[in-house]
């Protein structure tokens, strides 16, 4: 007897023409979840953020105002940083593809786009100097036939870390991307 509520692998009963909220193109999305390591870490620092806040409370309480200000002030660039990692990363939508970086973000328009192509290359172990061999993404750029591609995600960086089956899917669903839109 199957359940009369709406499941993962059931089909939508409404209207086909009604978009549904997570189907806005055109809206930023990454088109991937975040890996355990950007997330752990995250996770981490806004732990020690909560013991800093902690520690500010009892410094206003027991001395200088000021000292207490500026422990809080950091506390609140601990948090700041912690969701500004949760936002690294590539996202897409029908305006083109967007690389978010730690203190920078670069946005490249669909047609500018030549292709996306899966390559064998070193690439950085967890954004550290040290490389390793593993799969990069990189975006092909229309008449920059000379230029260093930008590479996009890599197999060993902290959202697809000891997942290579995550990272195909993504770099699968950023190719179909530029397939759909390059085109127009």
């Amino acid at each position: 007897m199957p359940l009369p509520f709406l499941t993962a692998d059931r089909a939508f009963d409404a209207a086909e023409d009604v978009p549904l909220p997570h189907d806005d193109r055109d809206r930023w999305r990454r088109p991937y979840r975040p890996g355990p390591w950007r997330v752990g870490t995250a996770a981490l620092t806004l732990l020690l953020a909560s013991f800093v806040l902690f520690a500010a409370v009892v410094i206003a309480v027991t001395d200088a105002p000021s000292s207490a200000a500026v422990v809080f002030g950091f506390a609140l660039f601990m948090i700041a940083c912690a969701l500004r990692l949760l936002r690294v990363g590539v996202w897409v939508s029908t305006h083109g593809v967007r690389q978010v970086g730690f203190l920078t973000t670069r946005t490249v328009a669909w047609q500018q786009v030549a292709g996306m192509r899966t390559v064998q290359q070193p690439v950085r172990w967890l954004g550290l100097p040290r490389t390793v061999q593993g799969q990069a993404l990189l975006l092909v750029r229309q008449g920059r036939s000379g230029d260093s591609e930008p590479t996009l995600m890599t197999s060993h960086n902290a959202d697809f870390l000891a997942r290579p089956e995550a990272f195909d899917r993504a770099a699968d669903t950023m190719e179909a991307w530029a397939d759909e839109y390059r085109r127009g």
